[in-house]
Parts: structure tokens; sequence; C-alpha cells
């Protein structure tokens, strides 16, 4: 087969430019096949949406080249603080406070607006003579060969490449087509999503507070504003969206409480249903998935972007190693490596936000004084506390050579 990429990768969202760089760099040729055409994502204003990337996830984006281009916007995570309570009655008198600090390795993360990040994935990327970016473009079919695969483009033609990644979501095309499977189920919660600007600094902390319909997490962007992610029952979250922006933060002061000073909105306000979305399997011949399209999260401990460039690093690495060694990058036992590495991972990823939100997400007092316990228990313990701040920080498990700050 006569191939006009060495990787095809369907989907241009943050994951499928950040691994596309990541192998150029490696010396490989890459498609980038987007839906969206690329006017959509240039001069975007803000539109609420920000992610929590761990700390080892700003050193990928630093081995890939393109932190410099976002670190002038982006918010420190200093410290986490973890409360339980009601709405209204303020938190449980037992919480988890973490302090960047006590590990000695900077912040624990940062906190980056998407209109910035996408931007400098994508300009990055468009720069990058390795790179083919194509926009407003739809894969309707692939068929896999012995040596590679051919992806059927919108209007007929065609693409040959080793190795097609899906970074195409939780409706995954590239999975359907492939005949992965997966598990998924809805939590009956709604996510509401919004930015608040507030009277008194926020210091670069985060706060989680666990409440029975869901948990609500304050997020600090630069200057005096946070990003609110606000989960509820889908019934109540669908009467709470449809108020004016008056009524709406009126509901929502009594979650958010006082410490931060008056609230205003500013920019949109955002909703999605929250479930967990699991493939069967992140490869089949020929194909892998990453991010979304392999497993999709509950966003109660912020990990679905850094679970989803966790699996770009180490996808990079696999087949950077592959092609270092002489093997085709998309035969089955390179992808088994691949699969080997992420999957425990990410299934036990999926398994915890599910029980944590299961634990969390009721009003049951038994289950509440064994939770308030727990944190209480963990928050008294400096080495059991240290461990939990590592993993916020993304610094356990087996690292990829990028979120180590090495090169590839």
């Amino acid at each position: 087969m006569d191939f006009d990429h060495d990787i095809a990768i369907i989907g241009g969202g943050l994951n499928g430019p950040a691994l596309a760089l990541a192998l150029s760099r490696a010396g490989l040729r890459v498609a980038v096949i987007d839906a969206q055409p690329a006017q959509t994502f240039e001069n975007a204003a803000f539109d609420g949406r920000a992610y929590a990337l761990a700390l080892t996830s700003v050193r990928l984006l630093e081995g890939i080249g393109i932190w410099p281009d976002i670190a002038d916007d982006a918010q420190p995570m200093l410290e986490i603080k973890v409360t339980d309570g009601r709405a209204g009655t303020g938190p449980s008198p037992m919480f988890m406070h973490f302090d960047h600090a006590e590990i000695e390795e900077g912040p624990m993360g940062q906190m980056v607006e998407d209109r910035h990040l996408r931007r400098a994935l994508l300009q990055a990327a468009a720069a990058d003579p390795a790179i083919t970016m194509m926009n407003d473009t739809r894969v309707t079919g692939q068929s896999v060969a012995p040596t590679g695969i051919t992806l059927t483009l919108e209007g007929g033609k065609t693409l040959r490449a080793r190795l097609a990644v899906g970074a195409d979501g939780r409706g995954s095309g590239t999975a359907e087509r492939a005949g992965i499977k997966r598990v998924a189920w809805s939590y009956g919660q709604t996510a509401l999503v919004c930015v608040v600007d507030h009277e008194k600094p926020h210091h670069g902390i985060a706060h989680q507070f666990f409440m029975p319909p869901g948990p609500l997490a304050i997020l600090p962007l630069t200057g005096n504003r946070s990003l609110i992610v606000w989960s509820e029952a889908s019934a109540n979250a669908a009467a709470i969206n449809a108020l004016p922006d008056a009524q709406y933060l009126e509901v929502l002061r009594p979650r958010f409480g006082s410490f931060l000073g008056e609230l205003s909105l500013t920019g949109p306000r955002y909703s999605y249903p929250l479930g967990l979305s699991l493939a069967h399997s992140m490869t089949a011949p020929r194909v892998a998935l990453l991010g979304d399209a392999a497993h999709g999260v509950h966003p109660i401990a912020g990990q679905g972007l850094n679970a989803g460039l966790r699996d770009v690093a180490a996808l990079a690495e696999v087949i950077a190693d592959a092609v270092r060694r002489g093997e085709d990058p998309g035969n089955d036992a390179v992808l088994a490596r691949y699969q080997e590495w992420r999957r425990f991972d990410n299934a036990s990823l999926a398994l915890a936000t599910d029980s944590f939100n299961r634990l969390f997400s009721n009003d049951n007092a038994l289950l509440r004084l064994a939770r308030d316990m727990g944190m209480a228990a963990i928050n008294a313990l400096p080495g059991l506390r240290r461990t939990f701040i590592r993993e916020a920080a993304g610094l356990t498990g087996d690292l990829p050579r990028l979120m180590r700050g090495k090169p590839l």
C-alpha cells in the first residue's frame, strides 16, 4: 500500500492536534481530519469552557512546544479544598485540604480557558510542515488491509495511512466503524457550567463541595473569576438552566457561599448530561482510540482531559519507539503495548469517578458520616494527604516520557 500519511487522526479537538504535534517531533507525517471548519476556532471569544490541567499535562504541553503560548493566560492551582454538606447550610467541619507546597513540584496544575489552549494547539499544528490539517472534512468509511488502513472521506476521496487514531469523542465513528462496542450509562445528572466574577481574590484555590444532588466545583481562573461546574439532578437542572441570569445566581449563591463576596455571571451558560462511556477495547486492527472516544467519565475529579492527554503521551511514545526499532507503527503488537499501558488506568479512573459520585451524591446519614470521617482521616495523615496531592497533580502511575519532562 502507498501511504498518504503515516498516521491519520480523526478528531481535531484538543487531543488530536496534541498527538499530531508529538508525532511530528518523532519524524512522522500526520493528517488531522476534523468535521469542524477552521473558522470556528479562529479568534474565538471566551465561551465559558476551561480545563484543570494537571502538572504532568502541563509538562506534555511544554514538550510539544505550545505551553509558552498559553502560560500568560493560565491560572496556577495552588490549593484544593474538598467539603461535604447541603446547599444553604454550609459545609461539614470535616474536610480535605491539599496544598501544593507539600510536594515541592510547583503548582498541582493550571486552569486554562479553551479558547487559549485550542488556538495554541491548532495554530502550532497548522504551522507544522509534517502535519496536514483537514478541516470541514468527515470520514464516512474505513477499510483495513494487512499493511494499512484506507479512510473514505465525504465526497468520495480516500486517504491511506498505517494507523488511524480515533480522537472523535464519546460517539466515536472511528470506534463504531472498527466494531468496538462500549458500555455506557447515564447518572441522571446534568452539569451546569458557567463563569462568575467575584468580589474577592480566590488565591489560586480550587473548591469541591459535595451536595446530595451532585458536586459543585469552583475552579480559579485569571483575575477575580472562577469556573463553576455544578451537578444537579437532570429535571432540576433543566428548570435552573431555564431561569434568567439573576434568578440563576439566586439559586447558585447558597451553594457557592459568600467567601468570595458578591458574584456576577460572565459569558454564556452551558449544560450537558452526565454519564459514563467506556470502550470495550482501546484498539482494533490498524485503529487506536484515545480520550473520550475510549473513556468518557464523570467530571467529579476534573480528570477527563488529563486522562486523554495521558493517552496522547503514551500512544506517541509507543509509536515513536516502534518506528525507531523499524516496526510498523500500526501493527497488532505495537497497538497491544498501548492498550496494555493505558487500559487499566482508564478503567480504574472510570470506576473511581463512578464510585465517588455514587458515594457523595446522596443524603444517606450513614454514608455521610463515613465519608466525612474518611476525609478527616486523610487530612490528618500527612503521608496519605501527599499521596492524594500527587494524584491530583498527575504524578502517580507509569508516566510517559513527555509527562516526566523528558523528550519523546
